[in-house]
């Protein structure tokens, strides 16, 4: 357990982390923190780059011919604790490493995992012990040379890799996708039949209405919550920008000017109707009888085998309760509710991304260097997960979302990569960002019926206006 010190320490570290859609989505094996910011003018010259440490880069590993007389260990410390188990569903680490070793036999990678990977891995980070290749959690943008060494240009990278400007910083990537996931929601496709649900809603309306079929013609939880675990709530957020707007340029550029962001359009779209959603299924009792029991390993089985009808979390999840038990053809993953003038759409973006150690020796950098291709070109990691592709060379993907437009997030305009950190902390709402207390803050007075939705929406307008004035923030839109 961490000192309240310590703690306090930590959130500071993470809210100064810059934010941005999707990974997801929280997303940690459960979510995933996708930064897509960058500046274009800050210098990379204290960056470590292969081309400086005489490394073969990226862009130009053959892999089974680059480092082929390479001996080296190499440590990786990461989010999937459910791959380190002999009895996991899917492909597990341990297959992962025979695998590479196959081709690679004396570059030896030892993986260690982490049930609370998201605040531990900033705890190593600032130890300055820790691992040649982590999951690159929260940080600063700015600090990224600190931590990790640059993989290439843009230039470079955007060719080999999608989502190359996930952890940009100077026009440096300092991070490779593990996989990329869009934001939708897993559901059991024999309880949506059984309960007469013929058609995926595509709606609030429509939504609401499926979850009173599932109630009152299954023995199923329509929605299960997963409040007790926390990082699940602040999962919600993420379907407030391209899911609910259809624009790309709402989260990172629009949100940091608007007035009001969380009022009622009245046409079931923007952030408003996504955070009704939760707030109406649990005021008709459409969720778990007591939030507070829920949980979150237990909730991928209790999918699995037909207790609850859908869960909202990114397709990162999907994988993890096709594996949860023996219905895996039972798992389906549908958008998320909204449609924007008759028009569905969904986040795409990276989950975590490997970065690797800038204090690692020469040797370790390119062992690093060359099992991250692999994982990323021949493992099969991101299909294998029903991820959507990060190499360019692959379009392969198990995810079929019909008539539904990806959008990627665009970045924060130069100048403003900062201000929707600045917002969240001052305003205490945090999207995005950890802001897991604001969502579970809906399910309690949904719940006890002390405050109405249109209240709580009140209350964000008012926090987001009063950090805009704080800031100094034009208000445009």
């Amino acid at each position: 357990m961490f000192k309240e010190e310590t703690n306090m320490k930590l959130r500071k570290f993470m809210a100064l982390g810059l934010v941005a859609a999707m990974t997801a989505t929280m997303f940690a094996g459960c979510g995933s923190k996708d930064n897509t910011t960058s500046d274009s003018t800050q210098s990379a010259d204290n960056s470590s780059s292969t081309e400086a440490d005489g490394l073969v880069s990226y862009s130009d590993i053959v892999l089974g011919e680059t480092g082929k007389d390479l001996s080296t260990t190499i440590t990786m410390f990461n989010h999937r604790t459910d791959m380190d188990t002999d009895d996991y569903g899917g492909k597990n680490w341990k297959s992962y490493l025979e695998d590479f070793n196959k081709e690679y036999p004396n570059i030896k990678v030892e993986i260690t995992t982490d049930t609370n990977y998201a605040d531990d891995a900033l705890t190593h980070l600032q130890s300055g012990d820790y691992e040649t290749i982590t999951m690159i959690p929260a940080v600063n943008k700015a600090d990224l040379s600190t931590y990790y060494m640059s993989y290439g240009t843009l230039d470079e990278m955007q060719d080999q890799i999608n989502y190359a400007n996930t952890w940009l910083y100077g026009m440096d990537v300092y991070g490779v996708p593990s996989t990329a996931t869009t934001q939708g929601i897993v559901y059991n496709k024999k309880v949506f039949e059984n309960a007469g649900i013929t058609e995926l809603p595509k709606t609030p309306d429509e939504f609401i209405a499926a979850l009173q079929k599932i109630k009152d013609n299954t023995d199923a939880i329509p929605l299960y919550t997963n409040y007790a675990a926390g990082w699940t709530m602040g999962a919600w957020d993420a379907y407030i920008g391209n899911n609910a707007t259809g624009d790309n340029t709402y989260f990172n550029q629009k949100l940091l000017h608007t007035k009001d962001p969380f009022k009622d359009y009245g046409d079931g779209t923007h952030p408003y109707a996504v955070y009704k959603i939760l707030y109406d299924a649990v005021a008709g009792g459409l969720t778990e009888d007591d939030y507070s029991t829920t949980d979150w390993e237990g909730s991928k089985s209790m999918l699995n085998n037909g207790e609850i009808g859908c869960m909202v979390l990114g397709s990162w999840a999907y994988p993890q309760m096709e594996a949860a038990g023996p219905n895996a053809a039972d798992i389906g993953y549908m958008p998320f509710p909204i449609s924007v003038n008759g028009e569905q759409y969904a986040s795409a973006g990276a989950d975590y991304s490997y970065g690797i150690n800038v204090n690692a020796t020469d040797d370790e950098k390119q062992a690093a260097l060359i099992f991250v291709k692999w994982m990323t070109e021949e493992s099969g990691f991101s299909y294998n997960e029903d991820g959507l592709p990060v190499a360019k060379s692959s379009d392969e993907t198990k995810l079929d979302f019909s008539n539904v437009t990806f959008l990627e997030d665009e970045p924060a305009v130069q100048g403003e990569e900062d201000v929707l950190n600045l917002l969240n902390a001052d305003s205490e709402l945090n999207f995005n960002n950890g802001g897991d207390d604001k969502i579970q803050a809906i399910i309690e007075h949904a719940t006890n019926g002390d405050e109405s939705f249109d209240d709580i929406m009140n209350e964000w307008n008012q926090k987001w206006s009063d950090a805009q004035e704080a800031e100094g923030i034009e208000v445009t839109e």
